[in-house]
Parts: C-alpha cells; structure tokens; sequence
C-alpha cells in the first residue's frame, strides 16, 4: 500500500481530498498544526502527525519513508491584504516542503496551487495554463503569494529535478467547509442576507471533483506539468441564481450592485480596518477582483486526468446537507 504525506489536510479540499485518499487505498498520514484537533479529520483510518511549513528541519524529518507527498497548505486569508504572513507560508514554506521531497526521495510531489497564479479570460476565451498571470493589479498578498509558490516549484522542477506536478483550483464548492470559506455565499443566500451581488464572474468548481483531479494527477499526471482544475464559468448573477434554487431561494437575490459602489463600500472598508486595526469581510482589492470576470479553461485536466464536471448545482445541494446536518443553518 502506498503511502501519501499531506500538508494542509483539514481545508476544505484537503478533507476531501484525504478521504478520496482513503477510498483508493492509499495510507495518509495528515500534517496539522500543533494543538488542533479538525472535526473534518475526526474517525478516519489516517495518522496524524504534528507540524508546520515554516520549520525545514520538522518537515524533512516527518516526511522519510514516503511515496508521495500532496503539499496543500497555505494561508488564505485575503486580510490583511497585504504585510501578512502570506509569503512566510506560501513561498517559503513551499521551499521547505520541496527541500524536504528531494532529501528524502519522495518519488512525487504534488503542489496545489490556484487557477488564479495564470491569466484569467472571458467567457469566449477563458484562461488557460500558458496564460501569464495578471491579478498584480490588485495588490492581493494571497494571491500574489501563490504565484510565487508555484515559480518556486517549476523553478525547482527545471533546476533540481523535482518530480512534481502543479494543480491549480478554482473556486470550490462542497462539504466539509467548516469556516466556512466559499461557502459562506451558500449560507447567506440559504438565510436570505445577500442582498445584492456584484457584477463580475468566476469558474465554480466542485470541491470533490478538484479531489478527484488531484489523485490523477498523482497517479498519472505528467510531471512538470500544471493543471487548472476548474468548473463552470458563471457570473455571480447566474451562480447565484443556481444556488438559490439548489437551497430552496429561486427568488432571491437579483439586484447586481453597479461596480463604482461596491468599489467605494471597499474603500470605506478598508478605511474602517486602518483605523479599528479589525479585519472586514471586503476590501478595496476584494471589490475590484468580484467586478471583473475571471474564467479558466480546465480542458487540459478533463483530456489528461479525467477530471469530472459536476454541476454546481449539485455540489451546492450536498455542501448545504453538509451545513444542515452540521447546525450552520
């Protein structure tokens, strides 16, 4: 039985991705950070060890003996937007994780990116992995931090022969989001407090399905090779549309916010967080990001690893089982 070491393994695509792990038997061991305890990660068959990215020495010696390795975790938080620990985390932890493979022989390395790190297109020509990235724009320390992650990556794959491959998900949608993260639209829309929606779009993916593609791509994903593993690509007025219906609200909300506002909301946001010092749930960078389309092409990964295209509909309906059966809503 091969056995699998995961960085990140209590996220919302870290626990199901452990459990598509699980299914295809493989043996998981699940880094987390001293003293916590995930609920998501609670009764399975795994072996959980202590750790943390930023510790080089930690990570080489937990990592000996293993086949692979699935480098997931990062930090996400979009505030502060910047002077954060994102590239603490999310460059030199990566780093550590790659130092750390190649000391110890693991035979592949999967790294988990985000769609984000490339160009973002239209709906006629969605985003593609030779697509440069183009969101330094909006000063963004998460994303901006993961782009470097993955240069840090091929850069080792092209000068230390790393053996590893680079997956780069879009925005997921399912259970086990105990934040919750993405699903907090599915959660406002349920309670109905989502009274407008900006006027931009994304690629919707089923959280299960970027799971999937993730085992693929360490089963038979070429290496050197990244793949964005993405879904639909909707505005947030259609998207919203498909969620309201999946939670049982097919009429609310419709009203699109016109751009300027949301931007000047994110600006008063920001002001507020300067002075207060407390975080916001939107800011400036946040409100231009949801005004413009960003729409990723995932045809790569569905030709090369089979990734699935569940609707979002149906990712929706068992993440809001998940939130019902767990007292969200």
């Amino acid at each position: 039985m091969a056995n699998v070491f995961v960085t990140g393994p209590d996220g919302l695509l870290g626990s199901n991705l452990v459990r598509e792990l699980l299914a295809r038997n493989y043996e998981v061991t699940a880094m987390v950070q001293e003293g916590r305890d995930p609920v998501t990660l609670k009764g399975l068959p795994i072996t959980k060890v202590y750790g943390d990215v930023t510790s080089v020495d930690q990570l080489k010696q937990l990592t000996k003996g293993f086949d692979y390795l699935v480098h997931i975790a990062a930090l996400t938080d979009m505030w502060p937007t910047r002077g954060g620990k994102h590239f603490l985390i999310n460059v030199e932890g990566t780093k550590n994780v790659i130092d750390a493979v190649l000391e110890n022989g693991i035979s592949r390395m999967i790294h988990v990116g985000s769609a984000g790190s490339f160009g973002y297109g239209t709906l006629e020509k969605p985003g593609t992995e030779e697509d440069s990235y183009k969101s330094a724009k909006y000063g963004i320390g998460y994303t901006d931090s993961k782009m470097v992650g993955e240069q840090v990556v091929n850069e080792a794959i092209k000068k230390r022969n790393l053996p590893a491959v680079i997956v780069c998900p879009t925005f997921m949608i399912g259970p086990y989001d105990v934040k919750p993260s993405s699903g907090a639209i599915v959660v406002a829309v349920a309670k109905r407090k989502l009274p407008a929606l900006p006027g931009g779009g994304k690629n919707w993916a089923s959280v299960k399905d970027v799971a999937i593609g993730t085992c693929n791509a360490l089963e038979r994903g070429r290496l050197g090779e990244s793949y964005i593993l993405g879904g639909e690509n909707l505005s947030f007025k259609d998207a919203v549309k498909k969620i309201a219906t999946a939670v049982g609200q097919p009429d609310y909300p419709k009203f699109v916010m016109p751009d300027f506002v949301l931007k000047t909301i994110g600006r008063f946001s920001d002001l507020y967080s300067s002075v207060s010092g407390k975080p916001v749930q939107l800011t400036y960078p946040m409100a231009r990001v949801a005004c413009d389309d960003h729409y990723f092409s995932s045809e790569k990964a569905i030709r090369e690893l089979g990734l699935p295209q569940t609707p979002l509909e149906e990712a929706v309906k068992e993440l809001h089982r998940w939130f019902k059966e767990n007292n969200y809503l």
